[in-house]
């Protein structure tokens, strides 16, 4: 007896709510399992393809969402009050630590200045005549030319009169200070915005409004935030050695711009085979794109207690300022390395009736030849997509013929309580071996 049947087809391919065909195959598949020698391998049993999965390293990695922020943000504001004579610097300019942005009349505070310091030099004055007079009483007060209230008295006059030039000194530099204060400078180095104020303008001493703000975009912060279910879930894995224990506090993390595409820098490219620079025909330096790796600054303690989630801040170079701040961004880390991870295609998983991720597991025996199988399902557990395959935590070890495609042949052989005939997949992941996407009618042995 012949029967046609077809292999390679997956569980979209397969319409399952045709019995006519099912009915035909399952009958088909009864008969031909009825004649004939089943120890040997049949071409009329069922066919599939299989992967047998290996397992790997593979570096974990969570892709977080945030903000870019400054490195340093710095407000600039008066510390006198008077009207803005001149603007010093270009709206959008980088600037200096300590250049002068604004010029404040300082016609009041050059005349407290002098004032000050007149002030210093009369006090000055004042102190030597009562050090002398003090230093002649001391003479004349052993021999009684003077009283001895008056030589106090005038001991007392000569350190009043210190006090004064003290008093006199702190005043000077004081009104020095005001004086330099009409010169408002940059407090940081960075990039200035817009003024908010123009020339003519009048500003106040601890005014709440800022006349400018200076940013430091190189480096820059990134401020994204875990879930802290996520981060118990890292802690169970290191504590249960599914990741490096040493990896732990050698987080490195990149990221991906708004646009999708990875933060990069261009650097010269290095040839493998002689660990140099590669050059081109002119002798010129080869570039090539180069991810960005920032720094884990810190994690915050505490959890977010509406969210359920915690701050994590990470420092990136930004010498070309491609990172602005307020971007959006998706931080990627790399919280460690899994030295047995197993990944699978995704189409070889499917969910039973309650949600759970099943898999079909060829296995063997003793009384089966070579290349048939027992299909059996098998729970397991997935955690992370790696483009058209799962990594699969557990369920699955090192060795093990997952079927890759060929559902409804499985569901069929395990209807009809016979093996399949299994063949493994080549070229890659899901990929069946040519000339395998057909089966060939077999004729029965009587």
């Amino acid at each position: 007896m012949r029967y046609a049947k077809t292999i390679g087809e997956d569980m979209h391919d397969f319409t399952w709510h045709k019995p006519f065909i099912g009915g035909i195959l399952l009958a088909g598949i009864l008969l031909s399992s009825g004649c004939g020698d089943t120890a040997a391998p049949r071409r009329d049993l069922p066919q599939v393809t299989y992967m047998e999965v290996k397992a790997e390293s593979y570096p974990v990695q969570t892709e977080l969402s945030g903000r870019t922020s400054p490195y340093t943000v710095s407000d600039v504001r008066p510390q006198v009050s008077g009207i803005i004579k001149k603007r010093l610097f270009t709206e959008g300019a980088d600037v200096k630590e300590g250049q002068v942005l604004y010029l404040i009349d300082p016609s009041l505070y050059q005349a407290a200045f002098d004032n000050a310091k007149a002030n210093l030099m009369k006090a000055e004055a004042n102190v030597a005549a009562a050090r002398l007079l003090a230093e002649r009483y001391r003479t004349v007060v052993k021999v009684n030319a003077v009283s001895k209230q008056e030589y106090d008295n005038a001991v007392a006059s000569y350190g009043q009169a210190k006090a004064d030039v003290a008093a006199a000194q702190a005043a000077l530099e004081t009104a020095r200070i005001n004086l330099e204060y009409t010169k408002v400078t940059s407090p940081v180095s960075g990039r200035i915005g817009r003024s908010s104020v123009t020339e003519g303008a009048l500003v106040t001493q601890n005014q709440p409004d800022a006349m400018a703000t200076v940013q430091q975009l190189n480096p820059i912060y990134v401020d994204v935030t875990q879930a802290n279910t996520d981060r118990l879930r890292l802690r169970a894995a290191f504590q249960n050695r599914l990741l490096r224990p040493d990896q732990m506090d050698a987080v490195k993390a990149t990221l991906k711009l708004e646009d999708g595409s990875p933060y990069s820098r261009m650097v010269p490219k290095i040839d493998k085979a002689t660990g140099k620079p590669a050059l081109d025909a002119n002798g010129a330096p080869v570039l090539e794109a180069a991810p960005v790796e920032g720094v884990v600054e810190f994690r915050d303690i505490t959890v977010d207690p509406s969210t359920g989630v915690r701050a994590i801040r990470i420092r990136f170079d930004n010498p070309d300022e491609v990172l602005l701040p307020n971007m959006y961004v998706r931080a990627v880390l790399t919280e460690g390395v899994n030295d047995n991870a197993i990944f699978i295609p995704q189409k070889s998983v499917v969910r039973d009736n309650r949600g759970r991720a099943v898999v079909q597991v060829l296995t063997t025996n003793s009384t089966l030849p070579a290349g048939v199988f027992n299909p059996q399902p098998r729970v397991v557990t997935l955690d992370q997509a790696r483009g058209n395959e799962w990594l699969v935590t557990s369920g699955l070890a090192s060795g093990d013929k997952v079927l890759v495609e060929g559902l409804p042949q499985v569901q069929i052989a395990i209807a009809a309580k016979i093996p399949v005939h299994g063949v493994s997949v080549s070229g890659g992941a899901g990929t069946p071996p040519a000339g395998t996407s057909d089966a060939k009618p077999a004729e029965n042995a009587k």
